[in-house]
């Protein structure tokens, strides 16, 4: 797609929103759908990199209560022509259908590649991906199983998202502070997973989330890995205006 002038595409991520309690989420909800409002007129098109909320199922007839601020905001945008792009996170995986159908915004369960304004983008929340983390890739086997999903969904919603909200602390506790700082080019797994496509087929920009900090790294003198950062800690965004990514604080 071609970027028409003075509009950008904008791609954000990790608002991990019910974490870690309803008044903090609520300040945060807000703060994410004040900026959606601020570039209502320069978006192109927006891209959400994954966990949207700490924890999302869609029950056959229930979804969970809250975000209503947000999700109206995304209709509203969607509704007024605006392209939304939504991947899923770790945290939010099991979306089953209802942001298509009551929002028409399409949700991709793995990264993507897409051609904007000419340059080759890939684009995906970043979990799982790179060496290690072998735990957290068979657990995601399991949870992504469609057998495993629908046992989920046979406990009644406050078992199921008390149970959900539990093991999403306790993988909180288990990150602790590395999600402060750079790793080091040898330790980032998506550093090192990126270098693996570049071997492979040759993408301009890789854009994740995940790693709720913020890197703009040169893989190559003609590609960058971006992570975009997140909405608990940095506010953070990046926009494409054509010709370039860049990285972004937002205060309100």
């Amino acid at each position: 797609m071609t970027i028409s002038p003075d509009k950008k595409i904008y791609f954000l991520t990790d608002f991990h929103l019910g974490a870690p309690d309803h008044t903090r989420s609520l300040v945060r909800e807000k703060k994410i759908v004040a900026f959606l409002e601020s570039i209502r007129h320069s978006a192109e098109q927006i891209f959400i990199l994954g966990d949207i909320f700490d924890f999302w199922y869609e029950y056959k007839k229930v979804v969970p209560k809250g975000y209503v601020r947000l999700l109206g905001k995304l209709a509203e945008l969607s509704d007024s022509g605006i392209p939304i792009h939504v991947f899923v996170g770790n945290h939010d995986m099991w979306m089953s259908g209802y942001f298509e159908a009551e929002l028409n915004i399409p949700v991709y369960h793995h990264p993507k590649p897409f051609e904007l304004n000419g340059k080759r983008f890939l684009i995906g929340h970043g979990d799982g991906l790179g060496p290690g983390d072998h735990g957290y890739k068979f657990l995601k086997k399991i949870f992504r199983n469609p057998f495993c999903k629908w046992l989920f969904g046979q406990l009644h919603p406050n078992w199921g998202i008390g149970l959900a909200d539990y093991f999403s602390r306790k993988s909180r506790e288990k990150t602790g502070s590395s999600d402060q700082h750079f790793l080091g080019e040898e330790n980032e797994w998506l550093i090192i997973y990126c270098k693996e496509v570049l071997q492979k087929e040759h993408f301009d920009y890789f854009l994740f989330g995940h790693r709720h900090f913020p890197i703009d790294f040169r893989l190559t003198d003609t590609s960058r890995y971006i992570n975009v950062g997140d909405w608990i800690r940095n506010f953070s965004y990046a926009d494409f205006d054509g010709a370039d990514v860049q990285l972004h604080k937002w205060e309100e």
